[in-house]
């Protein structure tokens, strides 16, 4: 199937519908992202669907590389209410994720991070198996409480054991932290953006309203397409 038919599979209605195509107001705009642009309605910018399509393409592309090659996505996005969908999408795919707060020195250090995971795993473990009982009621109060903190914090890198490969961020003007990590470690990120974000060392962009999670939904769905098809 060549590239053209492969963008034409891409249903733009649908992706209308889904307001895939509705940017930020203009005082948001990031001039950056002038590329993707194609007009102004209701003084929001609309973004260029046909762009959207070739930069998704390359992506699940990218992406279908990755998972023939045995390596891990790191799903970030720490923005309510998208974060709950890359979760429970994360979760169904079997890939780590990051959807409440980015933890700092993630990918720059990377074995200390590890250490409090496994610190995590190993009370969770203890709380299960009844090893715990031994203390008072409110001793293991407290302890059960701290096991909620930390598996907010690491429940969806409890299996990450190396750093990723590539991490996708559902939004890159919310995660600048993460991006400057990456940058650091030169790990490629896979960013949707909106019109305000700065697609700068983003390597797999996809111009995208990032606000709508039915926008977002489509993009994840074509990600699972990919995965799914790669088992």
């Amino acid at each position: 199937m060549t590239e053209k038919n492969q963008i034409q599979e891409f249903n733009t209605e649908e992706m209308i519908q889904r307001g895939m195509h509705l940017g930020r107001i203009t005082s948001k705009l990031n001039p950056k992202m002038k590329p993707f642009i194609i007009g102004i309605k209701n003084n929001c910018h609309i973004i260029n669907l046909e762009k959207t399509k070739e930069h998704l393409l390359t992506t699940l592309k990218f992406i279908e590389d990755l998972k023939k090659e045995g390596k891990v996505i790191l799903f970030v996005a720490t923005n309510p209410p998208i974060n709950k969908i890359v979760e429970n999408f994360a979760k169904e795919i079997n890939y780590p994720f990051i959807t409440n707060r980015w933890l700092g020195g993630l990918l720059t250090n990377f074995p200390e991070i590890r250490k409090r995971v496994n610190y995590y795993k190993n009370l969770k473990k203890q709380f299960e198996s009844g090893e715990l009982e031994k203390y008072t009621k409110k001793e293991r109060a407290k302890i059960s409480k701290k096991l909620k903190d930390l598996k907010i914090k690491f429940e969806g890198i409890e299996n990450l054991e190396k750093i990723p490969d590539a991490i996708f961020l559902a939004d890159v003007s919310k995660e600048k932290t993460a991006i400057k990590e990456a940058k650091k470690m030169k790990i490629p990120i896979i960013g949707l953006c909106n019109t305000n974000a700065n697609p700068d060392n983003i390597k797999f962009l996809i111009p995208v309203n990032t606000n709508a999670i039915p926008s977002v939904e489509y993009i994840l769905e074509e990600i699972k397409k990919v995965i799914s098809k790669n088992k």
